[in-house]
């Protein structure tokens, strides 16, 4: 399996920004990333990056386990990484990091917080754009703007 970032790359497997932390979304994170979204489900897809996407849609605990699963081993093989925003232990977002099917973005960059949160949206997109551009491997990566 080919992996998404050059074999040296030491993949973070954490981040503090102001008022949030990253670690990799797991199947630890079930209950709560399940409640963070399925509240969220028309913020979500209003949020950059999101406004076409089929996700989320409504779908059970257990069946979000497995996606959450699926992450998870995505990010052990390295052909993508999610991350669960948390402030403190309450999971408030994600952020995804996948290649780009844009031939001109080597990775796409997305993330959504909980609508309880969204002042969050800002905060976590500017701080993020930064940490992938001072840390990352990518050459042009995309990260749909805020206003």
């Amino acid at each position: 399996m080919e992996t998404f970032v050059p074999a040296g790359f030491r993949v973070p497997i954490e981040f503090e920004g102001p008022g949030f932390r990253l670690e990799p979304l797991g199947p630890e994170h079930n209950e709560q990333d399940h409640q963070a979204w399925m509240s969220s489900i028309d913020h979500i897809h209003s949020t950059p990056g999101f406004e076409s996407r089929d996700w989320p849609a409504p779908m059970g605990l257990e069946e979000n386990r497995a996606d959450l699963v699926e992450h998870a081993c995505h990010f052990k093989n390295g052909v993508g990484f999610t991350y669960s925003i948390l402030d403190e232990d309450d999971v408030i977002g994600c952020v995804y990091i996948y290649p780009s099917a844009a031939p001109d973005h080597d990775a796409e960059v997305r993330s959504w917080v909980r609508q309880s949160r969204s002042e969050m949206d800002t905060v976590v997109w500017r701080v993020v754009s930064e940490w992938i551009e001072h840390v990352w491997p990518f050459r042009n990566p995309y990260y749909a703007p805020r206003e």
